[in-house]
């Protein structure tokens, strides 16, 4: 006697909105929203915090000095599409001062900052990593800086499609983005 199997397709996750994860907690994880669904992750380890926090000291200061705008960190929400909502956090983003809402929103961004930077972590997969750019250019975002603490290197993604690779001993551009700002990569790794 031959034993038979049902086939019951499994359902797709249901989609959740951008609203809905604000009222959501996840404890001691990174949360994000990709065309609806949620994104959960571990945090990213201490090497990753420490360059961070080196470079969001660096451009803080330099976007202070020069009034240029606003830098923000800790994964601060940017809803970049909606129905499907997605809401992506990068490590530190920049909003040039004409852009900068006022008041600041409560909840998420609804536009894309001008500056994007990803600190890649050992988790990080090299096809997640692109479709995060490809999510922050398609959305408005006209410079994405993808640091890679590991191989003491950057990439650096232009809305206009171009890219470059930054090595530790050249250094990080601001580009028309942040007009003057320069800081040699290997002074935040």
């Amino acid at each position: 006697m031959t034993s038979e199997r049902s086939y019951v397709p499994s359902m797709p996750p249901a989609l959740v909105t951008a609203d809905e994860i604000l009222q959501m907690s996840f404890p001691d994880k990174r949360v994000e929203l990709v065309r609806g669904v949620l994104v959960v992750r571990e945090p990213p380890g201490y090497l990753h915090g420490a360059v961070t926090a080196r470079l969001a000291h660096i451009l803080i200061n330099y976007a202070d000095a020069h009034q240029q705008g606003q830098v923000l960190a800790g994964d601060a929400g940017f809803k970049l599409e909606a129905n499907p909502d997605t809401v992506r956090g990068p490590d530190l983003a920049f909003v040039r001062r004409d852009r900068a809402p006022d008041p600041a929103p409560t909840g998420f961004a609804d536009f894309a900052p001008d500056l994007a930077v990803e600190i890649l972590s050992p988790r990080d997969r090299p096809g997640e990593v692109l479709r995060k750019v490809a999510d922050w250019l398609n959305a408005g975002t006209r410079l994405v800086w993808v640091i890679d603490p590991e191989r003491r290197r950057a990439r650096v993604y232009r809305q206009d499609g171009s890219e470059a690779i930054v090595a530790d001993d050249a250094p990080l551009d601001g580009e028309d983005v942040l007009p003057g700002f320069s800081c040699p990569l290997g002074a935040i790794l």
